[in-house]
């Protein structure tokens, strides 16, 4: 059972049935050929989120007959991925959605019918994109590109309309439709960080800017990018966790018979495959504000609303339902000696102290968006996404550059009960929380031994502040801890000034009593909450 054997129709559809895999139900030739021909949608990024969601939710659109056109994929940071994971299969993959429950399911996705290097040294596909950017049927250029990617160097403004960096080709691109008419078109990010279409506007009027004033381009290019009759830039909110390929799926396909079952490595580190594990929960929330129309992605679950309803999606995943329990398990994961998510799920302390936080403390001041129910996303993640013994995702990783997560995860929530007059008094998880980052970053655990904090700008000088103290039973001076939990670019506010820093220290100098002393802590408080 190869991909291969799909795209050169010499395969038994019966066997793979047999053995649980979904196949396209469209007529792929046809819709290689329409896209081809009259394209609507190109996407930049070819990394695995692209494959097992922007592309699976088109797959699951063509299945039902209700659209004709696939998505063109173009790679602008890693070329190997094109060459090696999409072209040798016909620019299929294999999606294998990985359930909380231990199970799994397979389906083969041909949303995608070309895969192009963006690049000029690579002619034919440079100018097969530029033929795409002057096709009238052209709707929606999207990227997968993480946050990174929409970054402007000086250096590469410089160098005019051959530009090295991806949005900048991207920019080049866009001037080429200019040239062919000013047709309209949407820029739409897709990558998980905060107002996203404003950083691919941004990076976009960097370049166009740059290149007028050296008069490279003329003042209606710049013109037509703020023309939002012309071009948009809309907002989005995405979620699903797409790991590297994992070790237990390739078991499990090898034992079905799929021999396209292997990791591929790049020069450039990246992991792909001829398939793609990912969780089964997903959310893709975008602005609606198209200037050519759009492919039907709503048939496949997206959600399209207005831009307020994207930022209030955005503010309830990452204040209250998601993002502060990752970093609570983080946080307490480290000084308890675990190193995936899932085991802490089976740790009644850690997951009565997320659970309890999120429903009791959190949900009372969350914004609840309308398109998505605050207590079924939270519920999803305490149910399906955390326990999920596929994702191989861990308490050190997301410890990542946690003073730079704080003042959004815990400092919006104790700004709201604020704004809202409500009772301080009833905050005892989030606080044993913020508490528990002093202990942390100490870097000893509750056993005693030392270990290592993650990377963290203000990693250096936060543990200068507690060096001081010591894990030791017995009364110590915490005072020192006022540095720390006045400082509101950590918190986001002064937590002395919110009423909640002589309570944060006293839960300090618990978790400090010496060995044991976190588990003792956490369990009292969670029991008591």
């Amino acid at each position: 059972m190869k991909l291969s054997d799909i795209q050169n129709g010499t395969y038994n559809p019966q066997e793979w049935a047999d053995k649980g895999y979904q196949l396209p139900k469209f007529d792929m030739k046809a819709v290689r050929q329409k896209t081809h021909d009259e394209p609507t949608w190109l996407h930049f990024g070819a990394g695995n989120i692209f494959r097992a969601f922007p592309a699976a939710v088109l797959q699951n659109v063509l299945d039902t007959g209700a659209y004709d056109r696939g998505v063109i994929v173009a790679e602008g940071f890693d070329f190997e991925i094109i060459d090696k994971a999409y072209r040798p299969y016909g620019d299929m993959s294999l999606l294998v959605v990985l359930k909380s429950d231990g199970s799994i399911e397979k389906k083969v996705v041909a949303s995608v019918t070309e895969s192009l290097k963006a690049d000029p040294q690579f002619g034919e596909d440079w100018a097969r994109l530029e033929e795409i950017f002057q096709k009238p049927s052209l709707q929606m250029v999207s990227f997968t590109i993480t946050e990174k990617g929409y970054s402007v160097a000086p250096a590469d403004l410089e160098r005019g309309l051959t530009p090295a960096l991806i949005m900048g080709k991207v920019t080049a691109l866009l001037y080429r439709r200019y040239q062919a008419g000013a047709l309209p078109l949407t820029v739409q990010s897709m990558d998980n960080c905060s107002h996203n279409g404003d950083k691919v506007k941004a990076a976009a009027f960097a370049y166009a800017e740059a290149w007028a004033k050296a008069g490279l381009v003329d003042q209606g290019f710049l013109d037509y990018l703020k023309d939002e009759s012309k071009i948009t830039f809309p907002w989005s909110m995405i979620d699903k966790i797409t790991p590297r390929p994992d070790a237990q799926v390739q078991d499990m396909l090898a034992k079905d018979g799929f021999e396209d079952n292997y990791t591929i490595v790049t020069e450039k580190r990246t992991y792909t495959a001829p398939f793609v594990n990912a969780e089964e929960t997903e959310y893709l929330v975008i602005e609606d504000k198209y200037t050519n129309g759009r492919p039907p992605l709503e048939k496949g679950g997206v959600l399209y609303v207005d831009r307020e309803t994207v930022d209030n999606v955005e503010r309830m995943k990452v204040c209250t339902c998601l993002n502060p329990l990752h970093t609570a398990m983080s946080i307490y994961g480290c000084l308890l000696g675990y190193t995936l998510i899932s085991d802490e799920m089976k740790d009644g302390d850690i997951c009565g102290l997320i659970t309890k936080m999120g429903y009791q403390e959190a949900m009372p001041v969350v914004v609840d968006p309308g398109v998505l129910r605050p207590s079924e996303f939270i519920n999803a993640v305490l149910t399906k996404r955390l326990p999920n013994p596929f994702m191989p995702d861990a308490p050190q990783r997301i410890a990542t550059d946690t003073s730079q997560k704080l003042p959004i995860r815990f400092g919006e929530t104790i700004k709201a009960y604020q704004a809202r007059g409500l009772d301080m008094g009833e905050l005892i998880l989030i606080p044993l929380v913020l508490a528990g980052y002093a202990r942390y970053l100490k870097g000893v655990d509750d056993t005693g031994a030392a270990f290592e904090p993650s990377p963290d700008p203000l990693l250096a000088e936060l543990q200068a502040i507690v060096a001081p103290l010591e894990v030791k039973e017995g009364a110590q001076d915490m005072s020192c801890l006022k540095a720390l939990y006045s400082r509101k670019d950590v918190f986001g506010l002064d937590l002395y000034e919110a009423g909640l820093g002589g309570q944060i220290e006293g839960m300090a100098a618990e978790l400090f009593a010496g060995p044991g002393a976190v588990r003792n802590t956490l369990h009292k408080y969670v029991s008591a909450r």
